[in-house]
């Protein structure tokens, strides 16, 4: 039996989604606002950053604190996060707390108070965050990485940049919230215990508001260098690279996701067997994919010495490869029971489940069912994964490094 999928659009063009989660007590919503880190203008990168903390320091008729006080009193457990396309807003709660906790976030995104002299503290923790990625080389290699992989503005790090973020005014950022918070271009998702008709008919009253215009489609730029390397005077070197790889409209969507797992899913994956254990080249690898409407990729990531640095490359790349030549059955299996799991997981997380509701919808314009989902992981073999690999040979990638000293690539 397929999940039942709710749907809604409210008169300004709000869709609204939901998926019941029988026998869970819980609820929880995402919002998906049109206020992402590609969205913004020149000299913007990181207002987004600010924002998400900015709106919440008073909304409507509460300061900051009483609208934290509100906030915790539901036990709401809150978050932001954002991305290329979007600022998202989620929490999680007690099921009977969702008609309060809908209120609260109105105000947030309808009537932020957008005070100047709290727009310097959201300003000043973006910027620590930002000067703090100087102690996580790790993710700093990986932001890096994204932001040179794919054209710009799609690659700007949600982050933020230290040279914009200093520029940024209370003015042009309290601009940015009025025309980035349009309805008629945000999701809405909620998964768990819901009154769906209730929720629709708050929902209208809340967000009873006119639509703002649609912004105009984002026109790709080029993409940035394929070698970067940043000094950094340190033992070690962290290195990423990244191919280009189906987005997931593509019908090879889920053997790409497969191939990815054969590469990097576990102890028994071919990275984690050939770079660290058999070679000893490495303390930490591993590969993701990620996708945006119309482009995606695979990345990887090593931590080595600046010794082994230029071999922990090449390796990884034969690895990268040596994956079109064909997947054995074991390695198939081993793939799909992990994805599998990570499918189960999702399945009982209503957080997890309202994200990715948000995320189906703005990416393929519907949602797809877990059911859906397993079914067409079931459906890969061997053959599929090979010829998707065969298809989309990694030819080209672009590689980041921070450490002591450059690599050579051939």
């Amino acid at each position: 039996m397929r999940s039942k999928l709710d749907k809604h659009v409210l008169k300004n063009g709000m869709v609204l989604l939901g998926e019941p989660m029988p026998g869970v007590g819980s609820v929880a919503f995402n919002f998906l606002l049109p206020c992402g880190a590609a969205t913004l203008g020149p000299g913007q990168c990181g207002a987004a950053a600010v924002i998400q903390d900015w709106v919440f320091r008073g909304a409507g008729e509460r300061n900051s604190r009483q609208l934290v006080d509100a906030l915790d009193g539901l036990g709401l457990h809150r978050s932001t996060a954002v991305s290329t396309h979007h600022l998202a807003m989620g929490a999680a709660m007690e099921a009977s707390n969702l008609a309060a906790a809908l209120e609260l976030y109105a105000d947030v995104i309808l009537r932020p108070r957008l005070e100047v002299e709290q727009f310097e503290l959201s300003r000043q923790l973006a910027i620590h965050d930002v000067i703090g990625l100087d102690d996580e080389p790790r993710q700093k290699v990986m932001i890096r990485l994204y932001e040179q992989f794919y054209p710009d503005p799609f690659g700007r790090p949600g982050i933020g940049k230290l040279e914009d973020l200093e520029k940024l005014t209370p003015l042009e950022t309290a601009d940015i919230v009025k025309t980035g918070f349009n309805p008629a271009e945000t999701i809405f998702a909620l998964a768990g215990k819901y009154d769906f008709d209730a929720v629709c008919r708050q929902m209208e009253q809340l967000f009873d508001v006119p639509a703002g215009a649609r912004r105009a489609e984002i026109t790709p730029g080029k993409p940035g260098q394929l070698y970067t390397h940043v000094p950094h005077a340190g033992a070690q070197v962290h290195i990423g690279l990244m191919t280009a790889a189906p987005a997931i409209t593509s019908e090879s969507y889920y053997d790409i996701n497969v191939a990815v797992s054969v590469l990097s899913g576990g102890m028994s994956s071919r990275l984690f067997t050939e770079v660290r254990e058999k070679r000893g080249l490495c303390y930490a690898v591993g590969a993701r994919y990620s996708t945006l409407k119309d482009m995606a990729g695979i990345s990887c990531y090593a931590g080595t010495t600046p010794e082994k640095a230029q071999e922990t490359i090449d390796v990884i790349r034969g690895e990268f490869g040596r994956l079109w030549e064909g997947i054995t059955p074991d390695e198939l299996e081993r793939a799909k029971v992990g994805l599998e799991s990570s499918l189960i997981m999702q399945s009982e997380s209503s957080s997890a489940r309202a994200s990715g509701i948000a995320s189906d919808y703005f990416l393929l314009g519907r949602v797809r069912s877990l059911e859906e989902i397993k079914e067409r992981l079931e459906a890969t073999s061997v053959d599929s994964v090979t010829r998707c690999l065969r298809e989309n040979r990694f030819d080209e990638y672009t590689t980041v490094t921070i450490g002591p000293r450059e690599v050579v690539l051939t």
